[in-house]
């Protein structure tokens, strides 16, 4: 593997130039549309809730939805970046066949990117884990508004600590936790919680756009993200089996680098606004 610099990309160019592309992306891409990375350079470290935590009982609820309910604003507000725009550009260009993201702030559509599996869902949604009925969360933030007036605009100077949008709380005594409207039961965002499978299908998905480029000779190109989980690592791997080209853009190592071509090291907006000029 070759790791570059990042204004440097005539080896990345050349190795891409005419192949169809399959991106897959993390929470290095949003960190510049103000979302907090998990494991960057410089990303405070915090322990994100697992899904057995969640559903073990109240507190660790009241908990997960007090600070969600402070950082939401913060994280709803966020709009795409350049690398967002970038990896859009490509897609309507023809050259990204489809994109995989690990990110759950649902900015690669709003974007204008079409051909997104959100891997680990969508923060905006919200989900009854008796009834499975969906929900906006933008509903239930008004929901938690009335049972908890003024809880949000106490702690407007709290730094949202995650990407997604989990604040950094300490104290939650009291905070109110909202039902499901329909029949009572325990809301849970409609992400995949750590601990927590992603569902079958939607990994399906995922493997169905490597499996497919790798028929047309084209290439996986990973940004922003460590890929410290296996829920993204896998599909390097699988690339990498298939003998597809890996080009990683990242600041800072990755897990997957001994399965890389070549690694970026870099800003996400900044390189992918310059390799798709490039590609364009």
């Amino acid at each position: 593997m070759d790791v570059l610099a990042a204004p440097d990309l005539d080896r990345v160019r050349h190795l891409l130039r005419g192949r169809p592309l399959v991106a897959l992306t993390g929470a290095g891409l949003s960190t510049d549309s103000g979302i907090p990375d998990y494991r960057g350079p410089g990303a405070p470290r915090h322990s994100p809730m697992t899904f057995q935590e969640f559903v073990s009982g109240e507190d660790p609820r009241r908990r997960y939805w007090a600070r969600s309910h402070v950082g939401w604003a913060r994280v709803s507000r966020a709009v795409p970046n350049a690398g967002h725009a970038a990896l859009a550009a490509l897609e309507r260009a023809g050259v990204l066949a489809g994109l995989i993201t690990q990110n759950v702030d649902g900015l690669h559509t709003r974007a204008g990117s079409g051909a997104v599996v959100e891997l680990h869902g969508r923060i905006a949604d919200v989900t009854c884990l008796g009834c499975r009925a969906v929900t906006s969360r933008a509903e239930l933030q008004r929901r938690l508004d009335a049972l908890n007036p003024g809880f949000a605009d106490l702690h407007t100077g709290t730094p949202t600590a995650r990407p997604d949008g989990d604040a950094d709380l300490v104290d939650v005594a009291g905070f109110r936790v909202a039902p499901c409207d329909a029949c009572g039961g325990v809301l849970k965002p409609d992400v995949v919680f750590f601990g927590e499978n992603v569902p079958r299908e939607r990994v399906a998905r995922c493997y169905d756009l490597v499996d497919t480029i790798a028929v047309l000779n084209g290439a996986l190109l990973v940004a922003g993200s460590s890929l410290h989980v296996m829920s993204g690592l896998r599909f390097v791997r699988h690339a990498h089996r298939l003998g597809l080209p890996v080009v990683i853009v990242n600041r800072g190592a990755t897990r997957g680098d001994t399965l890389a071509t070549a690694r970026l090291d870099g800003g996400c907006s900044e390189t992918l606004t310059a390799l798709a000029a490039a590609l364009h």
